[in-house]
């Protein structure tokens, strides 16, 4: 019996700490998307100031 206790109480530790571990994967993915998207728009942006800066020739 208190094998069995064991064994269900490990488990049970399992799957919190699983369940911890996957929600911070799913913040820390939400959090990357969202940085990815700044640098993108930051880029977009500094890339359309320094062309608007030096004017191309023609």
């Amino acid at each position: 019996m208190r094998a069995l206790l064991w064994t269900v109480g490990v488990i049970a530790v399992i799957l919190v700490l699983l369940g911890l571990l996957l929600e911070a994967v799913r913040w820390l993915v939400i959090i990357g998307i969202i940085a990815l998207a700044a640098v993108i728009v930051l880029g977009f942006v500094r890339g359309r100031r320094s062309a608007q800066n030096y004017p191309s020739r023609r």
